[in-house]
């Protein structure tokens, strides 16, 4: 199994303390967002080898963050090719460049580089590979329906499959929200660049992938438990630095 980072976002949203720094590498504690995802990867035995995919700009500074990381796993830095905000790819388009640049065939674990969330991935991967060849997407009780017109709304049925999926809905029906954390099998790879060949498919947010994704194959959630933080506004990462170290 492969394990992919999403950090090639500009997170303008953050300015100015993303203006010329990448997002996965602020600080939360002493430690840069993106370590403590490395840490959670790293403990999962299947895994052997993290793409961390950024983009021209801020390559060097990752370069010199993987220079004096920490883990036993291989560890593959991928640059997007892009080198602003109006050139960026979207989520999507950076899940297929690191897959195909990698020439990844195996089952792929994909994470975002801002979250930040309590419990291991072990039962979220034990429930994904329970299900066989369906992707697994990884959710959280927001608590709050005013907060999760923010987030892409799931609903789910008794087996855990996703039933209803709505991108930042003026209304939500629930507070069950999408985080940016995927489990793709092997054998469903291909949907990724399926839904990229469609003109008129949405490349940034993967919420509406994810809506795409339940119309053709069946799809899961995995309830996380504790905290978790979704770093893209300065309110929330003041919260992560306050509440998670």
């Amino acid at each position: 199994m492969k394990a992919l980072i999403l950090a090639a976002g500009y997170a303008t949203r953050l300015y100015p303390l993303t203006k010329d720094y990448p997002k996965p590498l602020l600080k939360v504690g002493r430690r840069p967002i993106i370590d403590y995802i490395i840490d959670k990867i790293s403990k999962i035995k299947d895994i052997d080898e993290i793409i961390v995919v950024t983009n021209s700009k801020f390559m060097p500074v990752f370069k010199k963050w993987a220079s004096g990381l920490k883990t036993k796993k291989k560890i593959a830095l991928v640059d997007d090719l892009t080198k602003s905000q109006a050139g960026r790819l979207g989520a999507i388009a950076d899940m297929h460049f690191g897959i195909t640049q990698n020439g990844i065939r195996d089952d792929l674990l994909v994470v975002g580089g801002d979250n930040l969330f309590d419990g291991a991935l072990d039962d979220f991967l034990s429930f994904a590979k329970s299900k066989k060849k369906s992707p697994v997407i990884g959710a959280y009780d927001i608590k709050s329906k005013e907060e999760a017109k923010k987030y892409g709304v799931l609903k789910l049925n008794s087996a855990n499959r996703i039933i209803d999926f709505k991108e930042k809905p003026k209304a939500p029906d629930s507070t069950l929200i999408a985080m940016c954390l995927y489990y793709f099998p092997a054998q469903r790879l291909g949907l990724i660049k399926e839904y990229l060949a469609n003109k008129a498919s949405k490349h940034d947010a993967t919420g509406f992938y994810i809506d795409w994704l339940r119309s053709k194959k069946e799809v899961y959630g995995f309830v996380f438990n504790g905290r978790w933080y979704d770093i893209g506004h300065h309110d929330v990462y003041n919260q992560a630095k306050e509440n998670f170290k």
